[in-house]
């Protein structure tokens, strides 16, 4: 495993461990998942994997306290990371909601407390205010956001009057907008992007395509899965199986190593089982020569697809349609 080269607490792994799926009956899981999520978190443990990252909003609650159970004796030695939902965030209801989070991973100290969405109507100021005295009284180490954009980021910091370490934000092959001022700025500041969704749901994984779309309920509320789109992806995904297969890889982990590349950031990728936690995992030690990377970055920019307003007709045709008979 590798990390990033920093000076935080405890060391920050290039790979993670995102849990949304733990407790989230919409990721499709069994009632046995319960059982399976603590192999996947023991064994992302045994591969070097120190950050753990959960949210009060996932399976709402039942994420947190899956993964501190799952941890037991190794949550002093991990970076246990969470995320408020701010529906109110100030600063009185920041510290209860980290009082209640903090309870149910089982900790006496969150390394990682971030707010999960900017709100709109209330300012970091008072979100921060609150933060600030989750850090004094130490229930809280290191301060981070979710989905900000560069100026608030760093309008949180000016707020707090300390390092806003980590920014969490979707990033992938098929989602750049963060290389273009978050990667910079990372890198220049000391900070952090922590890459969520760094798979794009599973589009980069090559294990889809026009004739062979998900079934899942999440995957298919993402337009990136519609048929339009998975046919325009066929080339990137071909020239994503062939860096890989140069590197006896899979489609996955070279998406992943496309990430990592950068010095600043970590990527989450979740995980449906040990072997691919242990994929994942392995993805951290995949060096990229620099023609590969520009091969997977240009085949990346060509890929147009069909999203937003635009992509609305075809998402309405494809939940509503009937099942095609055999």
């Amino acid at each position: 495993m590798r990390f990033i080269a920093l000076d935080t607490p405890k060391p920050l792994s290039k790979i993670g461990l995102g849990t949304w799926q733990f407790g989230s009956r919409e990721w499709g899981y069994g009632p046995d998942f319960e059982r399976q999520a603590a192999q996947i978190v023991r064994r992302a443990v045994e591969l070097g994997v120190t950050v753990f990252d959960s949210a009060e909003i996932y399976g709402f609650g039942r994420s947190e306290r899956i993964l501190g159970a799952a941890l037991g004796d190794d949550r002093p030695r991990v970076v246990v990371a969470s995320k408020i939902l701010p529906v109110l965030p100030v600063a009185a209801v920041v510290q209860q909601r980290a009082v209640a989070s903090a309870a149910r991973l089982g900790v006496t100290s969150i390394d990682l407390y971030q707010v999960h969405q900017p709100n709109p109507v209330v300012g970091d100021h008072t979100t921060m205010r609150g933060m600030r005295v989750l850090q004094d009284v130490g229930l809280v180490g290191e301060v981070g956001v979710s989905n900000y954009g560069l100026r608030r980021w760093q309008v949180a910091e000016a707020a707090l009057g300390r390092r806003v370490l980590t920014n969490q934000v979707r990033y992938s092959m098929l989602d750049r907008a963060p290389e273009q001022d978050l990667l910079p700025y990372a890198r220049q500041a000391g900070r952090v992007v922590i890459a969520y969704s760094p798979l794009a749901q599973g589009f980069l994984s090559g294990r889809y395509d026009a004739k062979n779309p998900p079934t899942g309920a999440v995957r298919r509320a993402n337009p990136y899965f519609l048929p339009e789109n998975l046919e325009r992806g066929a080339a990137l995904i071909d020239t994503v199986r062939q860096v890989a297969d140069a590197h006896d890889a899979t489609p996955s982990q070279i998406a992943l190593a496309y990430l990592l590349r950068h010095p600043n950031v970590l990527a989450i990728p979740g995980a449906s089982g040990v072997e691919q936690m242990e994929r994942n995992a392995a993805a951290a030690d995949i060096d990229l020569a620099d023609d590969e990377y520009t091969a997977l970055a240009e085949a990346a920019k060509r890929f147009r697809p069909i999203t937003g307003l635009a992509a609305m007709p075809a998402m309405l045709r494809a939940r509503f349609a009937k099942p095609t008979e055999k």
